[in-house]
């Protein structure tokens, strides 16, 4: 069944709002830090990173994982400026660089990864057997059990 481009351009809509509120939560968090240990960093980076995986495993779809981090960096770019009373969330130091392109380089590889279930499947092929011989019931008079059936990889009798 094919997915309509309303179903499509809808779950890119839904995709992108949630990237947004991921990259909002991690920016505004990732300046955290307990002693030498930046937790905000680490925390936001698996959320964000999550949550992209999520998206294109559920969908099958990189257009929604790509809506979904352009949604991140959307928000992140929104917010990471000085801000109208003179703060700002993301400061030009080395967590806040690292931030910026940690989001953006998780954004890439989720994108870009590759599609498995594209790939050829290799199978085995199975030679035919020889017809049976009927015996005068009508049945298979050179076996009295049935083996497995074709293409069976179990062994167990059907």
């Amino acid at each position: 069944m094919r997915i309509g481009w309303i179903s499509r351009v809808l779950s890119w809509i839904a995709a992108a709002l949630v990237g947004g509120v991921f990259g909002v939560a991690g920016t505004i968090g990732h300046s955290l830090m307990w002693g030498p240990i930046p937790v905000g960093l680490i925390v936001g980076a698996i959320a964000c990173g999550a949550i992209l995986v999520a998206i294109r495993a559920l969908t099958h779809d990189r257009g929604a994982t790509l809506a979904a981090g352009l949604g991140m960096l959307g928000m992140l770019v929104l917010i990471s400026g000085v801000g109208p009373g003179g703060s700002v969330v993301v400061e030009d130091t080395l967590s806040g660089r690292i931030w910026i392109y940690l989001v953006a380089g998780l954004v890439l590889l989720a994108v870009a990864w590759p599609s498995f279930s594209r790939l050829p499947v290799r199978t085995d092929a199975v030679a035919e057997p020889a017809a049976p011989q009927a015996g005068p019931r009508g049945d298979d008079a050179s076996s009295p059990t049935r083996g497995p059936a074709l293409g069976d990889r179990t062994g167990r009798e059907s």
